[in-house]
């Protein structure tokens, strides 16, 4: 006699799906994320006299000054100009993030909202 409403071992075919999709939308995030960790993103202030480079890790890489910049009588413009290039750079760095995280969302079709 054959069984009625119930599983018979195992999961149901869409449930498997589902497992297995989001398996591997956690492996794309994992590289996604790895290939963030190797971009860089350099900003600069002061019409170029300071520019910063950071990584996909948000971790300072680089700081380069010009020469004329770097003036012992205005220390406080020097800071406030590396401070607004290391946003800048951090800031692309995230903008990049939420690119990469908006499409995973993308791709699991939860488009703009929940229908509830």
């Amino acid at each position: 006699m054959a069984k009625h409403g119930g599983f018979s071992g195992g999961m149901p075919g869409n449930m498997n799906n589902l497992m297995k999709q989001a398996q591997r939308m956690q492996r794309q995030m994992e590289e996604n994320q790895k290939e963030m960790e190797t971009k860089e993103f350099t900003a600069s202030s002061g019409g170029g006299a300071v520019e910063v480079t950071v990584t996909g890790k948000k971790e300072v890489v680089k700081v380069k000054l010009s020469e004329e910049v770097v003036d012992p009588e205005d220390i406080e413009m020097l800071e406030d100009l590396v401070v607004a290039a290391m946003n800048e750079a951090l800031r692309q760095a995230e903008e990049a993030n939420s690119e990469v995280m908006n499409k995973m969302a993308g791709g699991l079709g939860l488009g703009g909202g929940f229908p509830f």
